[in-house]
């Protein structure tokens, strides 16, 4: 093997460059029209346009990365995870031109690619799997036949694809026929697949993984588990090894049912078996053919590069351990750096200032260390065309304590200004006692986001007029002399306005007056907070474990800015494309009624309306592609007896 073509883009495709180098294999990047100029095509050997920007044209085209492994001479293709990694018939194209396929045999992709046909295989090997139907008839009719059979609480889920796409939690049978429509129109357009199953739901439940690897000589071997309960919309982004609730009996006995489920498939390479644990039981979920997001975890607590091991599996080498040589020590944690704000809605945009805590490298899993894989830089533009994932900051430390301490220093450490992120809520998640006591489970967002959000609101609030004041004045200091007149202000934060008076006092220091506080001093500028300007008056700035986001209403018509601006109209809050509008002009709505459903970055998203109210005006079609502040919808006050 001496040259690799990565099917991949951002920081999953340097991983895999940066392993390849260091054992001394050459690397081909592919890319599209918007990642013309990312890091992943700068660091490897050589690049080839795949032409086009959306996934569909190119990095789920088995043509377009085919032909360019022909023209670059490569002999091998990693898929990374995501866009081609599970689909068995591009593993089949590749094996059929000859190359090396750095991923398990097409026909184990197959069984175990399919939700429905990897419980069948487990069934047969005794591994436990909750009450279901994965039948061929995917009418309505029998899904409803079904679930009056198996019962509520009940899950919805597309037999393709994964990363929580196509899930839906059903309490109650009247809530089927919504659910199957929305899991199967998010199936359809995440994975070109629209079946589904349903199975019985565990309302408090762990999410518990399984690292499992095999060569192609018969040994298989498991890595321990890592615990994935921390998730939003059935996306992990918080996970760890060990878990809190897995001792070594029970890691033994999920490790020998995720390895049979694999033996039994005629596995080779890197899988993770996904298992639902409610107390001592599990149950299996599914499981990924392919290296996991979260695969740096393991690589921290065992010390070892799992994709050198998929390289040298798939050149035919027997696995360099066995499984009595595996050892986990310390803890590890992995959160995942999302372009989104707090309330989990993704973001498009442009990095403006990017500063991250000093790492280890990609490859390296060093003990006690900080590891940052991602694929950021100044000017990185995050586009709508692929999901939010920006890194993942892993820590490991001898105790799990110790762990969550250096991590979130890291993310306080962490500098990205352009765009929301998620940094400041994963610090915030990380430090809430039911995490930090090891209690988290599958529901614990929904229970405890709405706190932590106000949490983190408060913050801001606390730090919003220093900030706020010093982000704007930073780059509009009128001159060094003081200025006994003071500047009225009004600052938009979250919609609320905020009037402050600010007196230049020379020497880069300012004096803040707001009513009912005392007068602050401000000195420019100021230590630990970053800005940025990402308008013509509008600001993002961060100080620790705090982002916020502040405009200058100071020039609008006093009624224009004081007002909540959300009210009247609905505004898009990201990119995305309107895929359904559940409502009429004219019709009466209730406060958090949907209005319009916008899908971005391979998700679905329900904008409600704030208050109840009526439609006025629709200002969308299906289909439309809408851009952040568009007007979607006009309100009109809600009618006599409309719905509260």
């Amino acid at each position: 093997m001496k040259k690799i073509l990565i099917a991949n883009r951002g920081e999953i495709a340097r991983r895999v460059i940066h392993t390849a180098h260091r054992v001394g294999i050459a690397t081909v990047a592919v890319y599209s029209d918007p990642d013309a100029n990312a890091l992943h095509v700068r660091e490897a050997t050589q690049a080839v346009a795949l032409g086009g920007a959306a996934s569909a044209d190119t990095y789920l085209r088995t043509d377009k990365v085919l032909a360019a492994a022909r023209a670059t001479g490569s002999d091998a293709v990693h898929p990374g995870y995501g866009f081609l990694s599970e689909n068995a018939d591009f593993a089949q194209a590749v094996v059929d031109a000859g190359l090396t396929w750095i991923g398990p045999p097409p026909a184990a992709i197959r069984a175990l690619g399919s939700k429905a046909g990897a419980k069948a295989l487990a069934q047969s090997q005794d591994v436990p799997c909750l009450p279901g139907y994965a039948g061929d008839d995917q009418s309505d009719e029998r899904f409803a036949a079904e679930a009056a059979r198996i019962g509520t609480p009940l899950m919805v889920k597309a037999v393709a694809g994964g990363g929580g796409r196509g899930m839906r939690l059903v309490t109650d049978l009247s809530q089927l026929p919504a659910a199957l429509a929305s899991a199967r129109s998010e199936a359809l357009a995440g994975f070109g697949c629209g079946d589904l199953l349903i199975e019985r739901a565990l309302l408090q439940p762990r999410h518990v993984e399984v690292q499992v690897f095999a060569d192609a000589h018969g040994a298989c071997i498991h890595l321990g588990e890592r615990d994935c309960s921390v998730q939003r919309r059935h996306q992990k982004i918080i996970e760890e090894s060990p878990s809190p609730a897995v001792d070594a009996v029970l890691r033994e006995r999920m490790g020998a049912c995720a390895v049979a489920l694999a033996q039994a498939a005629g596995y080779v390479g890197a899988g993770t078996v996904e298992f639902l644990l409610d107390g001592a039981e599990f149950f299996l979920m599914e499981m990924n053919t392919r290296l996991q997001v979260e695969h740096p975890v393991t690589e921290a607590l065992t010390g070892l590069d799992l994709v050198e091991w998929q390289i040298r599996v798939a050149r035919g080498e027997p696995l360099p351990l066995a499984q009595d040589q595996v050892h986990l020590q310390g803890h590890a944690i992995e959160v995942r750096l999302c372009a989104e704000d707090a309330h989990f809605r993704p973001h498009t945009g442009r990095v403006l200032q990017f500063s991250a805590p000093q790492a280890t490298a990609f490859e390296r899993a060093t003990p006690g260390a900080l590891r940052f894989d991602h694929a950021l830089e100044e000017g990185t533009e995050v586009t709508p065309h692929y999901d939010a994932l920006l890194g993942k900051l892993v820590v490991h430390a001898p105790t799990r304590a110790e762990a969550i301490a250096a991590l979130v220093r890291a993310l306080h450490n962490t500098r990205v200004l352009g765009l929301p992120t998620n940094r400041a809520f994963l610090a915030a998640c990380l430090q809430h006692p039911v995490f930090a006591s090891g209690q988290a489970l599958v529901p614990f967002l929904a229970a405890h986001a709405a706190d932590l959000q106000e949490l983190l609101l408060k913050k801001e609030l606390k730090a919003l007029i220093q900030c706020a004041v010093g982000a704007i004045f930073s780059s509009k200091m009128s001159s060094d002399l003081p200025c006994a007149l003071a500047r009225p202000m009004r600052l938009r934060h979250e919609g609320q306005v905020h009037a402050v008076a600010v007196r230049e006092l020379g020497g880069g220091r300012l004096q803040i007056e707001q009513a009912g506080a005392e007068p602050v001093t401000l000195e420019l500028p100021q230590r630990g907070v970053h800005c940025v300007a990402v308008g013509p008056r509008r600001w993002h700035w961060q100080t620790g474990g705090v982002d916020g986001w502040v405009e200058d209403a100071s020039w609008e018509p006093a009624a224009r800015a004081g007002a909540a601006g959300g009210a009247a109209e609905l505004r898009a809050p990201f990119n995305g494309k309107v895929v359904a509008l559940p409502v009429a002009a004219g019709q009466a709505l209730a406060a958090g009624d949907t209005v319009v459903v916008i899908e971005s970055m391979k998700l679905e998203h329900s904008l409600a309306s704030p208050v109840a109210a009526t439609v006025a005006e629709l200002l969308v079609a299906p289909g439309q592609q809408v851009s952040p502040g568009q007007v979607l919808a006009r309100f009109a006050p809600a009618t006599q007896g409309a719905p509260a």
